[in-house]
């Protein structure tokens, strides 16, 4: 494989469900996220503490760029469908529910 024939991402699609909540109450502090081709517990296991972007664009340009980041890290399994908790650095625009997330392949545990 080259480099030039094909492009090699270092990062995984993911979806920005909701926030972790009960019935009534929801915790902004924890994002749930739905990561591509991950449908069961153990196949989330191997992204736990993995570094995830929110990549949006802004209308204001800052140093050079409207493209903006909010980090985030994969923390724990969430239920047995492959869904997985985040902790963001900022917490998560209810706004960017169903949007793109990135869930970085570093820092590697293999």
């Amino acid at each position: 494989m080259s480099s030039s024939s094909s492009s090699h991402r270092l990062y995984v699609k993911g979806k920005h469900l909701s926030y972790q909540r009960g019935k009534r109450n929801t915790n902004p502090n924890t994002s749930l996220l739905k990561i591509e081709g991950v449908d069961d517990t153990n196949a989330a296991k191997f992204y736990l503490g993995k570094r995830v972007a929110f990549v949006y664009r802004a209308s204001k340009e800052r140093q050079g760029s409207k493209i903006r980041v909010i980090w985030g890290k994969v923390t724990r399994p969430h239920g047995n469908s492959g869904v997985v908790r985040a902790k963001f650095n900022h917490n998560l625009p209810p706004k960017s529910f169903g949007a793109s997330v990135r869930v970085m392949l570093y820092p590697s545990s293999i």
